[in-house]
């Protein structure tokens, strides 16, 4: 059978994608489908064909797998957020550790790494401290909405569709906050559509509200509020804000952050503070730390923990050791090594990110970390000492190719590696297996329902070099 574009095709799925589409094979072709599930017998639609592969939507499961559950959400398969909450979870944790050991096998030629059971999440919903949901001049229609001869649906406060820059799905909660955060997310649409200000459009580039950026802090169950804005309009804004902390008694704190760029980023060129000190404190283990609008903070509390226990875990150190760390971001990985550590040495190119590091140690008492501002690429050559363990958590994109050569030169007798990307995770360790061996590698799942992973790897300098 010569298979074309919007054929109808029966498929048995046997594999997992990363990225939440099932694989199935007809005549020897891969065919991805999205929505479907290992083990479920669909029928799809082929909506792209290529030489190699071709790729289909869901069309009805004929016989459903095992592993399908009934996804809670009304969103779901919509909105572009949780491609497995339609698998049961211990599922989706095996398919993630498959991910792992795929990328290790396939991108970084490391067959048989010991890769352990994934941790994991403590919460499988209401687990996500922070939410950014969008404004639109246009949303998306879902199915039964779309009237056929009426104009395009107007104001929209939610997630984006997948693949459509200028539309969003008005939604009227997530299932991945916490409750709180979804009445929050009511009455600002309530307060914004019947505001008389205009909503932004993403093509027109004309309007006033852009964002609505919730977060949450678990140890204390307060909310900070950012209201993003095209232009300061206090007349607008500050009405809103008297209303939400009238409202709901355990917002802490409103902020307006103000950007003009047309790029759709929540990051603000100003900031005013509307109502409360303008951050709110969150504490992952023993340490506390102040979160502000745009302060990086791991958007699974709970997890975090987990996480940063096993870095310390996978460190092995007795007090004395000299600790460097690359990517330190806010400082959350130096701080958790404070304390077994004789000193902590971070390196960051973000200077917001140190000013946040030097404070959050300065608030938990510590005073054996350091942190160096600029590129890894440059201060790497200056640093004149060489650590006895390095840790690594770089962006998704993994580290820049001059970086490995700099590491393997230093010698460094243990690496942890941490990565929320087990494809760059990979590539990045197979640059380093020159020098290095892989000796296990722990997944920890802080996204639960969907395919994003988080990794903490342990390499050791080889013996006989």
């Amino acid at each position: 059978m010569r298979l074309r574009k919007e054929d109808i095709v029966e498929l048995w799925v046997d594999r997992m994608a990363f990225g939440g589409q099932g694989i199935a094979r007809m005549d020897g072709l891969v065919i991805f489908v999205k929505g479907a599930v290992p083990g479920d017998r669909v029928l799809a639609r082929v909506i792209k064909r290529k030489k190699d592969y071709a790729e289909a939507d869901l069309v009805e499961v004929i016989d459903p797998s095992p592993d399908r559950v009934k996804a809670p959400c009304p969103y779901n398969g919509f909105c572009g957020g949780c491609n497995y909450q339609h698998i049961d979870y211990s599922r989706q944790l095996e398919f993630k550790r498959d991910h792992v050991r795929d990328a290790m096998e396939r991108i970084g030629s490391l067959p048989g790494v010991p890769i352990h059971n994934v941790i994991p999440s403590e919460k499988i919903f209401g687990y996500r401290n922070k939410m950014e949901f969008s404004f639109s001049d246009r949303r998306w229609l879902l199915p039964g909405e779309f009237v056929k001869g009426e104009p395009p649906a107007g104001f929209g406060l939610g997630l984006h569709a997948p693949g459509v820059f200028y539309k969003i799905i008005d939604m009227e909660g997530c299932l991945l906050q916490e409750d709180t955060g979804n009445r929050i997310l009511r009455a600002v649409k309530e307060y914004v559509r019947s505001s008389g200000a205009p909503v932004y459009g993403l093509k027109s580039h004309e309007g006033l509200w852009r964002f609505l950026v919730l977060r949450r802090s678990v140890s204390r169950d307060e909310w900070l509020v950012n209201i993003v804005t095209s232009q300061e309009n206090k007349k607008a804004v500050m009405p809103l804000a008297a209303m939400l902390k009238r409202e709901f008694t355990n917002i802490s704190t409103v902020v307006n952050n103000i950007t003009s760029k047309r790029a759709a980023v929540s990051f603000g060129e100003k900031e005013i503070i509307l109502s409360g000190p303008g951050h709110i404190r969150d504490r992952i283990g023993d340490f506390d730390f102040q979160v502000s609008a745009n302060s990086f903070f791991q958007t699974n509390t709970s997890g975090a923990w987990r996480l940063y226990e096993k870095v310390v875990e996978y460190a092995e150190l007795s007090g004395r050791e000299t600790v460097l760390d690359l990517y330190c971001g806010t400082g959350t990985i130096p701080i958790f090594l404070s304390a077994v550590a004789g000193s902590v040495v971070g390196i960051e190119i973000v200077e917001s990110a140190v000013t946040d590091a030097i404070r959050n140690c300065r608030e938990n008492n510590i005073d054996n970390c350091g942190f160096i501002l600029g590129d890894i690429r440059d201060k790497l050559d200056d640093l004149g000492q060489k650590p006895d363990v390095m840790v690594i958590d770089p962006p998704r994109a993994g580290m820049h190719k001059d970086i490995p050569p700099k590491i393997i030169d230093m010698g460094v007798k243990k690496i942890v590696y941490v990565s929320c990307n087990p494809a760059t995770m990979a590539r990045d360790i197979n640059s380093l297996r020159e020098r290095y061996e892989v000796v296990e590698i722990q997944p920890v799942d802080m996204f639960p329902h969907t395919y994003h992973i988080e990794s903490v790897a342990k390499l050791v300098l080889k013996k006989d070099l």
